[in-house]
């Protein structure tokens, strides 16, 4: 099983779309709280949606359940907490949510998470990724 993982901030539009033509991926999950902010350029949802479909191939889906607490991202943003904290934090909250029975093996096998940062290291949707290694075992995980 893979998964692979982008953002889309500091990239351009060809730059984004040719990232995810490279690999083999089926569907984009978006986890992001909020897909329709004017900040998110050619990744407001319905825009996206249609950009994929087009240009990829792929399908899809918003999965805010895999989205941080908007508190939390708040606090995070706002430098209320540390990145330690705040990964903890997520943590705790996918296992409370315990997301990898919400969320199907055969959605995310294949699939590309998606967010805001354009790098994987300070990001929730790598936590996403590695969590859902953790617990259901032999997953790659692939950063675009």
């Amino acid at each position: 099983m893979t998964i692979y993982t982008i953002g889309f901030t500091k990239t351009s539009a060809e730059a984004f779309f040719t990232r995810l033509q490279s690999a083999p991926i089926k569907s984009l999950v978006d986890v992001r709280l909020n897909n329709v902010s004017q900040l998110a350029g050619f990744t407001k949802k319905d825009d996206l949606k249609y950009f994929l479909r087009i240009i990829c191939s792929i399908s899809y889906e918003h999965r805010p359940e895999l989205a941080p607490k908007p508190e939390l991202l708040d606090a995070y943003r706002r430098r209320l907490i540390t990145w330690t904290d705040y990964e903890n934090a997520f943590l705790e909250l996918m296992k409370e949510r315990r997301i990898q029975t919400l969320i199907p093996r055969s959605l995310i096998d294949g699939s590309c998470l998606l967010c805001s940062e354009a790098s994987a290291d300070r990001c929730h949707r790598r936590l996403v990724a590695e969590y859902l290694a953790s617990e259901w075992g032999n997953v790659d995980i692939v950063h675009l």
